[in-house]
């Protein structure tokens, strides 16, 4: 029955089948290159974790085609009430109407992880290529065709489309044979206890969270990342995740009042488009939650990354025309490192003191006793050339920084805390090169955004660097000294301190801004896929009404013109809730930055990112007008009393 209900009703999982596909191409294609990324360097310092980016990627992709699959199965049963209540009539069980609906999804899931598989070949090496040419992964990166990643992301498909699909089967499987008998549809409880239930669950998970990283009690501050402050944009997209569905799920809650809230100058407005749209809106619920989800998936995901990812940016920049003490930064063209003439030229400048920063990587710091496993005991630390006081402000809460050098370390207040350090204890550290080094703890510091929480003196580590040079220099003159020249055989940019960070020249911020893209883009696809999908949908089950309407008295343009106030009323709907959740973000956000890296009593302003929240809205209008305009008026050329007789 599954399989004959998909040859008749193909058109309105399309969608998910494409959703799914990509998902899974998506997937299967960051598992092939992260099995390419054992014992892989970053060639920039400041670039992120090639793993860590893919993975997050391939979450992303699971996340929304959860989010998608189970929109478009909702709007079906929602649909297909009196198809469920007509097989309830005939004795079919609820436990058999479920299992109709899984195998839909299970057949779907099955074709779209196949295609989608053999379609994360194919991308893989793009996606490869694209890391390699924004300086994220080095030359040569590139894949190892295996079947396990393909595998595994098809069985993550499957498992996604089922439960997407698992809610919607359970409605369909509670629906009374007595239903069939209906001839109108109006949903009255459309909050059910198991709805109450997971959108509680998800706000308590959002809060808990939320609270967990702004007080950072004593057992999370053992693990690295999440005691890092630098790692905050990775845990602030994790807050704005959690946040998404607990709105989408009170969204039958938050619908009526908004669709009445919007519609007030309807009643006031001559004809009866207006009111028409306003109570079709108003009578289905589900079928406008389920339209306007993929809306608000759209622009209350990309308004909230955006806006995370530029508060992260905006606090960076503070922190850094703050602290930055020297006068000028020089740094290699495009990424890497300097070059070591580059490097010789900066430092023979006539009165100037140069602090050259480099990055390596230390492990079982103070003997291992780290938890989170082995690659949690695998820490980045900042390599000092020179004296970092005069390029930094940076805070020492115990010890001294002039004491940085030779065999020392100075480590972040957070990570002395979290292992019971202090100023004068002897710590053991491997270096890259499998060379074991003993270090004295002479200071505990504040943590900035531009620096590990672990300083190494270049003297301690310079026979274990390798060819690994600084990647940044920074110059401390005279009062009124000429900014300095270099060669231009050397290809680097001096950038003045005032205009650092300010102009958006930060290596980091650029970086946060690739990620953001990387992980952002593919869901906003699938997001607008889902609006295409759904509206056509809506409009392909409303032939009967349309023809109803016609009956009546309406002629074309009116029917066309209610389909177009309902796409708009939908967008708008779910452009309001966007808002809320887009809005809830940015002050949790901002409560992150306040408490774990502004510290000092720098505050940032609150800003929404309008220009995107306007720019996805209006993608997602024009998306949802086509995609309902269209149909409907391909649907209108047939006659009202052919449609009106149209079989369910």
């Amino acid at each position: 029955m599954a399989t004959a209900t998909l040859r008749k009703r193909w058109p309105g999982l399309a969608g998910s089948f494409v959703a799914l596909a990509l998902g899974v191409a998506l997937i299967s294609a960051c598992g092939l290159l992260i099995g390419t990324t054992t014992g892989l360097d970053n060639p920039d310092p400041a670039a992120p974790s090639v793993k860590k980016l893919l993975s997050f990627m391939a979450g992303m992709a699971g996340f929304v085609s959860v989010f998608v699959v189970a929109s478009t199965f909702a709007f079906a049963v929602a649909g297909r009430r009196r198809e469920s209540a007509v097989l309830r009539a005939v004795g079919a069980t609820p436990q058999q109407v479920r299992v109709l609906i899984l195998g839909e999804a299970l057949v779907v899931a099955v074709a779209a992880a196949a295609c989608g598989s053999l379609l994360g070949l194919a991308i893989a090496p793009l996606m490869a290529r694209w890391l390699v040419s924004r300086g994220v992964a080095p030359e040569g990166f590139g894949i190892h065709p295996a079947p396990g990643p393909l595998l595994i992301a098809a069985g993550i498909g499957v498992v996604v489309a089922l439960l997407g699909a698992y809610a919607a089967a359970r409605r369909a499987g509670r629906v009374r044979p007595v239903e069939a008998l209906n001839d109108a549809v109006v949903d009255r409880k459309v909050m059910t206890v198991g709805r109450w239930l997971f959108a509680l669950a998800f706000l308590a998970l959002f809060v808990t969270v939320l609270l967990l990283l702004i007080t950072m009690p004593a057992a999370l501050r053992q693990d690295p990342q999440l005691r890092d402050p630098r790692n905050m944009p990775v845990w602030s997209l994790l807050i704005d995740i959690l946040a998404i569905p607990a709105v989408a799920l009170f969204a039958p809650l938050l619908v009526p009042p908004l669709v009445r809230l919007l519609t007030l100058p309807v009643p006031l407005a001559p004809g009866a488009v207006g009111l028409l749209a306003r109570q079709n809106a108003l009578a289905a619920v589900r079928r406008t939650v389920s339209t306007a989800t993929p809306v608000f998936l759209a622009v209350g995901l990309t308004g909230s990354v955006v806006g995370s990812t530029a508060a992260f940016g905006d606090a960076r920049a503070a922190q850094t025309r703050a602290a930055l003490r020297a006068q000028y930064v020089v740094e290699p063209e495009g990424s890497g490192a300097l070059s070591a003439s580059a490097l010789r030229h900066v430092k023979e400048l006539p009165g100037a003191r140069v602090t050259a920063l480099g990055s390596t990587l230390v492990s079982d710091l103070g003997g291992g006793v780290v938890s989170g496993g082995a690659e949690a005991a695998t820490t980045s630390a900042t390599v000092v050339d020179g004296d970092l006081t005069a390029a930094w402000r940076v805070k020492t809460e115990a010890g001294s920084l002039a004491d940085l050098k030779g065999a020392s370390v100075a480590v972040s207040a957070d990570l002395a805390q979290a292992n019971g350090w202090q100023t004068g204890d002897r710590l053991s550290a491997g270096l890259p090169d499998g060379a074991s080094v003993t270090l004295r703890l002479v200071a505990v510091v504040t943590p900035l955004l531009s620096l590990s929480e672990v300083l190494l003196p270049y003297d301690a580590v310079a026979a274990h660097l390798a060819d690994r040079a600084p990647a940044t220099a920074y110059i401390t003159t005279e009062p009124g000294a000429p900014a300095p020249v270099l060669p231009a055989a050397d290809r680097v940019t001096v950038t003045a301190a005032e205009s650092r960070g300010a102009a958006g020249d930060d290596p980091r911020a650029r970086y946060d801004w690739i990620a953001l893209l990387a992980i952002l883009g593919p869901a906003v696809l699938y997001a607008l896929i889902a609006i295409v999908n759904t509206m056509m949908m809506s409009t392909g089950d409303r032939l009967q009404d349309f023809a109803t309407l016609r009956l009546t008295g309406g002629n074309d343009r009116q029917v066309l013109s209610m389909v177009g106030v309902e796409a708009l009323l939908t967008v708008a709907t779910a452009t309001a809730l966007a808002l809320l959740v887009t809005v809830g973000t940015q002050l949790s956000t901002l409560s992150l930055i306040d408490h774990r890296i502004l510290t000092d009593g720098t505050t940032l302003p609150f800003r929404l990112p309008w220009g995107v929240i306007a720019g996805s809205a209006a993608v997602g209008l024009a998306l949802a007008l086509v995609s309902s305009i269209l149909p409907a008026r391909l649907a209108l050329r047939a006659r009202a009393l052919d449609l009106a007789g149209t079989r369910q």
